[in-house]
């Protein structure tokens, strides 16, 4: 009896540490959208309920967005999935542990600089009178302007790459922790090189974790928008640039489309998530077995 008492006591005291995490749930992620789904079902001037929201995200400008982003997400992911795990490989087998201690913290700082001051880093280093670019003139009498522009398509994803890379670095290291010097052993006496190993047992193990990496890396991307609005601003159309203009714009604001815009891209957002659960959850089992 007293036994039953002390557990259901602490099941109300674990209820009640949790609580402060489902109440910023609740305000900051559920109530939200919510506003978010009614306000894009909503006509503003009638106040009924109409899909003419979303059948306006048909327009050119709206699609055009949607693939730009799609496509400046889906290359940077790439591009960082692949580099940021042969740079996590080498950091996980670095001789030195103070070295590779000092190389994931610099991951996690450097993963975390976005937005804005990323964006004028980059104006300040390869704008068009940038250190670099000044430097390749003067110095080897090639001007980076206007074959390449930190202000186009091409420089945006140099600047997604910067903080995509970091992060896919802090993914994949438990993914080489998780491959056991056992199994690596075990195939090396029965006449496997280190190619054949990597390639047989190796790669598959890391698949779940680089597909849970693509996925977020993807999503990391897709959601941004600071770094994107000070470098390319009208020049370039992208989702989350399109919903600041009709949240906040003075030209074209259009709240009801611009939340359509928000439900469509939390849609992509959400399957980006539900595809990285689902691999994290394959990579469990195989570091639990």
């Amino acid at each position: 009896m007293k036994s039953s008492l002390q557990r259901k006591t602490g099941h109300t005291v674990d209820w009640l540490g949790f609580a402060p995490f489902l109440l910023f749930c609740l305000a900051f992620e559920i109530v939200p959208i919510i506003f978010l789904l009614r306000g894009s079902f909503i006509e503003k001037t009638t106040h009924q309920f109409t899909i003419q929201h979303y059948l306006d995200l048909q327009r050119p400008l709206y699609i055009n967005s949607f693939i730009n982003s799609i496509k400046l997400s889906g290359l940077t992911a790439i591009i960082g999935m692949i580099i940021g795990t042969f740079i996590g490989y080498a950091i996980y087998h670095w001789p030195s542990e103070r070295v590779r201690e000092a190389l994931i913290t610099l991951s996690d700082v450097t993963t975390n600089f976005a937005g804005a001051p990323l964006a004028f880093a980059f104006v300040v280093i390869l704008g068009m009178n940038g250190v670099i670019t000044q430097f390749m003139l003067q110095y080897f009498n090639y001007d980076l302007y206007p074959k390449f522009s930190i202000y186009s398509f091409s420089g945006l994803i140099l600047a997604y790459v910067y903080f995509q890379l970091p992060l896919m670095v802090l993914l994949i290291l438990p993914a080489f922790a998780g491959i056991k010097k056992e199994w690596q052993e075990s195939a090396q006496s029965l006449g496997a090189d280190t190619l054949q190993f990597w390639w047989r047992i190796g790669i598959p193990v890391l698949i779940p974790s680089l597909i849970a990496g693509l996925t977020l890396l993807f999503a990391n991307a897709f959601g941004a928008y600071a770094t994107a609005y000070t470098l390319v601003q009208a020049k370039l159309s992208l989702v989350t640039l399109q919903i600041g203009y009709m949240i906040a714009g003075e030209v074209r604001q259009d709240q009801a489309v611009g939340m359509a815009m928000a439900i469509g891209s939390l849609f992509i957002m959400g399957l980006s998530i539900g595809i990285y659960q689902a691999a994290t959850l394959r990579t469990r089992r195989w570091s639990k077995s």
